[in-house]
């Protein structure tokens, strides 16, 4: 399990997270990945994911514009279907309904698409660059606008 911490843009998350002795004792048992657009951290479940995330709230809100939880290869869930999952109000399966992809340009995100159903990412490539980051974010029904 990775929480990904996606930073805005003029924000050294990485460099952040390490000059507080706080935010360094709540990672004291993690080796965070220095990511260009953030930091990724690998967890043993979704339980210690979201409790990190919690430890870590007062920078998230500060200096993290999106906090993802890797649930399978390539493909993140936001905070509120990573509750719902831990929860057992959710059992997310591919197909799934509500998606969108996250577009990062070199250092902070620029952009999200939001999916129709049954599309692949495949079919957005038109909207993002060639040396765009696009990731695939499961979210729950009440985050996915109306169409």
């Amino acid at each position: 399990m990775n929480v990904l911490l996606i930073q805005p843009e003029g924000v050294d998350l990485y460099a952040t997270l390490l000059k507080s002795e706080t935010s360094r004792e709540a990672l004291r048992f993690y080796r965070p990945s220095r990511l260009a657009y953030g930091i990724r951290i690998r967890t043993a479940s979704l339980g210690s994911a979201l409790a990190l995330a919690s430890e870590l709230r007062w920078y998230i809100q500060r200096y993290v514009e999106e906090v993802l939880f890797e649930t399978g290869e390539g493909i993140y869930c936001s905070s509120g279907l990573a509750r719902q999952i831990y929860e057992r109000d959710a059992k997310p399966a591919s197909p799934w309904r509500y998606r969108c992809l996250y577009r990062i340009a070199t250092d902070h995100m620029v952009d999200t698409i939001w999916m129709d159903e049954g599309a692949t990412p495949e079919a957005y490539a038109g909207r993002t660059e060639p040396e765009d980051t696009v990731l695939e974010v499961w979210c729950t029904e009440s985050e996915y606008p109306a169409r």
